[in-house]
């Protein structure tokens, strides 16, 4: 006796990684996990020298890979993207002080910028339409026939 199961739309790689990043605040950890590889390639200090001038030098290597987790936490966990967004907001601001401004102000600006998107990404909301599509949509409403004017001539 042979069993058959029915055939499920096959998708291919990329509308996978679409439904996937669809489903959390993709462009916010990116853009924050961005922010911190910025920042720890621009450090040129060795860890030599940042041990010998102490906390400071280290929260220049500290900060920014916890920005790079957080980051990665955003992504794979967005159930907690609240909080991780907070600390990487008063991570990438304290990057300003502990390394290179923070990162030449690039680093700063996309951690600052990735967890406000973070912040502000709602899970439940409605796929926003695009204006095309609402105006076509809009056409497509006013030249429908109404239901009861098939039949009369004018």
């Amino acid at each position: 006796m042979l069993i058959t199961v029915p055939e499920r739309p096959r998708r291919g790689p990329r509308a996978a990684f679409r439904g996937w990043r669809a489903r959390r605040p993709f462009w916010g950890g990116l853009l924050l996990a961005l922010g911190g590889g910025e920042i720890l390639l621009t450090e040129k200090a060795s860890l030599k020298v940042v041990m010998h001038i102490g906390m400071q030098g280290l929260a220049g290597y500290t900060l920014p890979t916890v920005m790079v987790i957080l980051g990665l936490l955003i992504l794979f966990n967005p159930a907690q993207r609240l909080f991780y967004s907070i600390i990487g907001i008063l991570l990438s601001l304290g990057t300003w002080l502990t390394s290179n401004l923070g990162g030449f102000f690039i680093g700063l600006l996309l951690g600052a910028t990735g967890s406000c998107l973070a912040f502000g990404w709602l899970p439940d909301q409605e796929p926003r339409v695009s204006r095309r599509k609402r105006r076509k949509q809009a056409r497509a409403a006013t030249h429908a026939v109404p239901d009861g004017a098939e039949g009369t001539t004018a």
